[in-house]
């Protein structure tokens, strides 16, 4: 049995990395409403940090009395909502 192939994440470099880190932890200190662009995830992850697990290596949003856990080498981009 073969199994199928699933795209691999793009690599970026420690200075993307870094910068994004930076972001995220901007957004939690501020407490604003982020919108993360998740790799291989249909959908945007829309709400605020409420907290960076550096042990897990994952972020915790809550939108709308939900809380998502997203790996943060997975997040692509983070952009402040327009609305």
């Amino acid at each position: 049995m073969a199994k199928a192939k699933v795209p691999k994440r793009p690599t970026r470099d420690e200075f993307v990395l870094e910068e994004l880190g930076n972001q995220l932890t901007e957004a939690f200190q501020e407490d604003s409403e982020v919108e993360l662009t998740v790799w291989g995830w249909e959908e945007t992850v829309r709400g605020r940090i409420i907290k960076m697990d550096s042990r897990t290596g994952r972020v915790h949003v809550t939108s709308h009395g939900e809380i998502i856990k997203v790996p943060f080498m997975d997040i692509m981009a983070m952009n402040y909502p327009r609305d």
